[in-house]
């Protein structure tokens, strides 16, 4: 390809205006004349889903095979980025063999809450440790020329109605518990691209949200790649170009372009901001064909890696009577419907097609205990048989331990649904106190995205979170449980005793036309600390199989360096976390303690090493709004070192100058002084915002283009309510089979836009229009509008598609305007 720029010189004004959307769900457009190549995306954060027929976004159709690698909310439990680095390579290398250009992925938004449905996809409730892992995925990707894309920028909390909703936070906030992460990665890893979210931030989609991807992204952050949108994530393509937002994918057509080109001839779109989209699409094309040889995949290498990802980062939660690990001859139990068809990865756009799927049954039976049966236990629809459990109970009282394989069903987390509950499906508990009544040495292997509320704990004698493992999860774990590989696996997130009891309780997620941040930086354990809050296990909580102590804590020139030692019997691993306080009164509000920076250490029983931890320039900041500035606050801050936020070995305080001799005190309401945020007034949150509230009332007017689709059950027309009773008919139908219709969630969620953005050029925005005519009550009108717009729209498009490929097609010299 030529240089951008005498590319750009050289592209007619429809060419240019069409290189910023897609040409079909996966691929940009090519432009043969000058050289320009399509280029391959594809899902990927914890395997590449190249599909290879019908296309979608769901992961419902099929892909080619591939690693399945731990999700990332497996592999941040193991707070290790050498690891992270690692996975993030091997997903390079298979994107690369595929010839697929742009993974898109890691995803790294702050888990707000426990029942976020999509959880499993992202790392941590702390930016820092999410920030750091998600920086190590990106460098790995990208050292095989593949580009990396984090997302979902920004402030995506939840699933339901989340191309609709606006995230309604304050500037604070939005800085630094959910935008860090990402300036993490950007300024430390340097992605190639980054992909904006579905939701408004205060009022602007994100995908043309000028503040988010002009002022802070590429101002000052300096990053210089392409903004992605979700997908359907587009709104206004020229307001998009105009704020930042680089591609809108996937294909709507040329209804986009068409419209980027109006508004350049109106005058109401610079130019000059169009060609700088266009450049940024034409870097990362060079950026991505750069390389002409493809990978090459070893795939025993990667199954390998994606067993030993699942062990680190294992986290055990219980070990009583240290009955792990399990000696050799151990008769076992293998007890519950995963231990045959393991829960490995989530639902959705990131399902991989694995290779090959390792089960607990089979690495236990080629192990050295003795297993002496397997039993289901329990169905995986919920659905309680007491034959089943009858026959569990009979095979655990054979046994000297019990395994069970516990977790959620699939149906409980997946992309395009919150969760509803924390609890452990009724019919595993019940088999559980089942078989902990004949034989109490039981051993529960936990496979769920993210957080269960475990009031069955006293059952257990040792407990391990597996997360989601991947393809190879089952025998990483078996190896825990043999003790070939030692737990290392830290929480990357608080377990609370019960969903009831976090920040956001009560208003999660949000069914109104906005999601109020009300709760600001009061999030997991920052909250749960706040509040002095009695969790079931604490945010960077694991035990080992052996133990840990921390000595000579010195701070010196900005660098914390501490002496841990191993002071058990057998090698292990630690995760040596540092937290930061202010002490005493603070001119802003603070949680009590933040994660600041951490290392993996690895040691031989009786062996010590001295460790260090540097105070970044992230370690005492707060961002101050009304300066517009990150500021250091002067005075006293505790700096303390421990095996998670609550069990704090050593402490010290540091004096710390700041950035200037008074720093701005704005009026924060006593909420949030006290952490009071479950009780915040309307008063008080527009203080925190500097603005009024915006009403969160969908309003009673006709449906218009961004209503959310399932709206129509409130619509004037009866045809159009009818129509939508069927189809909700189908999606409760499903729902109760255990099997959702992906499909009919992402449409019930989405706008009536998508069905123009989505529909690869068979539709316009004119067709949408004419639709919400029908929708709203003038049903007769609005058939004929239907029609007549589809007629229409077939029309231009195949004009427009024409008069593209016409001058694409032509051979120039680039740097001569056409």
């Amino acid at each position: 390809m030529t240089d951008a720029n005498d590319a750009v010189a050289a592209l007619t004004l429809l060419e240019k205006a069409a290189l910023l959307s897609g040409a079909n769900t996966w691929q940009t457009r090519e432009i043969p004349g000058l050289g320009i190549a399509p280029i391959w995306m594809a899902d990927g954060p914890h395997g590449v889903r190249k599909q290879v027929g019908s296309a979608d976004h769901l992961g419902i159709n099929g892909s080619e095979p591939a690693t399945c690698f731990p999700t990332a909310a497996t592999v941040a439990n193991s707070w290790d980025e050498e690891l992270a680095g690692e996975i993030g390579a091997a997903l390079g290398r298979e994107a690369s063999e595929q010839s697929v250009h742009v993974l898109l992925g890691p995803g790294l938004n702050i888990k707000r809450s426990p029942l976020g449905g999509r959880n499993f996809e992202y790392f941590s409730e702390d930016p820092e440790l999410s920030g750091r892992l998600a920086a190590a995925y990106v460098r790995g990707i990208q050292s095989e020329g593949v580009a990396a894309t984090p997302k979902h920028f920004a402030v995506n909390s939840q699933e339901l109605r989340r191309m609709v909703s606006d995230s309604v936070v304050d500037e604070r906030t939005l800085r630094e518990l959910y935008l860090t992460a990402f300036e993490i990665v950007v300024r430390e890893a340097k992605p190639w691209a980054i992909m904006s979210s579905y939701n408004l931030i205060n009022g602007a989609y994100a995908h043309e949200n000028a503040h988010l991807l002009t002022d802070i992204l590429r101002e000052e952050w300096g990053f210089d790649g392409a903004v992605i949108s979700d997908w359907g994530g587009g709104n206004d393509a020229a307001a998009a170009v105009r704020a930042g937002g680089t591609l809108e994918m996937p294909s709507p057509g040329f209804d986009s372009a068409r419209d980027i080109v109006a508004a350049v001839r109106a005058g109401t779109l610079d130019e000059a901001d169009l060609d700088a989209r266009v450049r940024e699409v034409l870097d990362l094309v060079e950026r991505v064909t750069a390389r002409a040889v493809r990978a090459t995949v070893d795939v025993e290498a990667h199954q390998a890696l994606a067993r030993r990802a699942a062990a680190e980062s294992a986290v055990l939660l219980r070990n009583e009577d240290a009955i792990l690990p399990l000696a050799p001859a151990t008769r076992v139990a293998l007890i519950g419907d995963f231990v045959t068809e393991p829960r490995y990865q989530g639902a959705g756009s990131s399902l991989v097609n694995a290779r090959r799927v390792s089960t607990l049954a089979d690495a236990l039976e080629e192990s050295v205990l003795d297993v002496v049966g397997r039993a289901q236990g329990f169905r995986r629809d919920g659905v309680q048989q007491r034959d089943l459990i009858a026959e569990a109970t009979r095979l655990a009282a054979s046994a000297d331990v019990a395994v069970l394989a516990l977790g959620l069903p699939e149906t409980a987390e997946s992309e395009g649904m919150d969760r509803t509950t924390l609890a452990l499906p009724a019919d595993q508990v019940a088999l559980l106190h089942a078989v902990a009544a004949v034989n109490p040495r039981v051993v529960v292997v936990l496979s769920a995205g993210g957080v269960v509320e475990m009031p069955w704990l006293s059952d257990t004698t040792a407990l391990i979170h597996a997360y989601l493992g991947g393809e190879a999860g089952a025998s990483g774990i078996a190896d825990v449980l043999t003790g070939i590989v030692a737990p290392g696996g830290r929480l990357a997130e608080s377990i609370p005793r019960s969903g009831a009891d976090a920040s956001t309780a009560g208003v999660f997620p949000s069914t109104q036309r906005t999601a109020e941040y009300r709760e600001g930086l009061f999030v997991g354990y920052r909250w749960y600390d706040a509040t002095d809050a009695d969790v079931a296990f604490p945010f960077g909580f694991g035990l080992g199989y052996t133990t840990f102590a921390y000595s000579d804590l010195r701070l010196v020139d900005g660098v914390a360096t501490v002496t841990v030692t191993n002071t058990g019997e057998r090698a292990g691993t630690d995760v040596v976390q540092l937290y930061v306080g202010r002490v005493g009164e603070s001119g802003v509000h603070r949680p009590q303690r933040e994660l600041k920076g951490f290392v993996k250490v690895r040691l031989d029983a009786g062996a010590s090493e001295e460790v260090t931890i540097a105070l970044g320039d992230r370690a005492f900041r707060y961002f101050d709004v009304a300066g517009g500035e990150w500021r250091v606050e002067p005075g006293e801050y505790r700096v303390s070192v421990g095996h998670s936020c609550v069990d704090l070995a050593l402490s010290t305080t540091l004096a710390v100058d700041g950035t200037a001799a008074e720093t701005s005190a704005p009026v924060e309401p006593d909420a949030y002084r006290r952490a009071d945020v479950r009780h915040v007034t309307d008063a008080d949150f527009a203080a925190l915002l500097g603005r009024p509230v915006p009403s969160a009332e969908w309003g009673s007017g006709p449906l218009g283009y961004n209503d959310p689709i399932d709206r129509i059950s409130t619509a004037r027309s009866r045809t159009a309510r009818f129509a939508f009773g069927i189809v909700d008919r189908r999606r409760r139908k499903a729902d109760a089979s255990g099997h959702p219709d992906l499909n009919i969630l992402f449409m019930f969620n989405a706008p009536f836009r998508v069905l123009s953005k989505m529909s690869g050029g068979l539709a316009t925005r004119r067709l949408t229009d004419a639709v919400l005519t029908l929708v709203n009550g003038r049903t007769f009108r609005g058939m004929g509008a239907v029609l007549i717009a589809y007629l229409r729209g077939r029309r231009l498009e195949k004009h427009t598609r024409e008069t593209f490929r016409a001058a694409a097609s032509v051979s120039r010299r680039a740097g001569r305007s056409r």
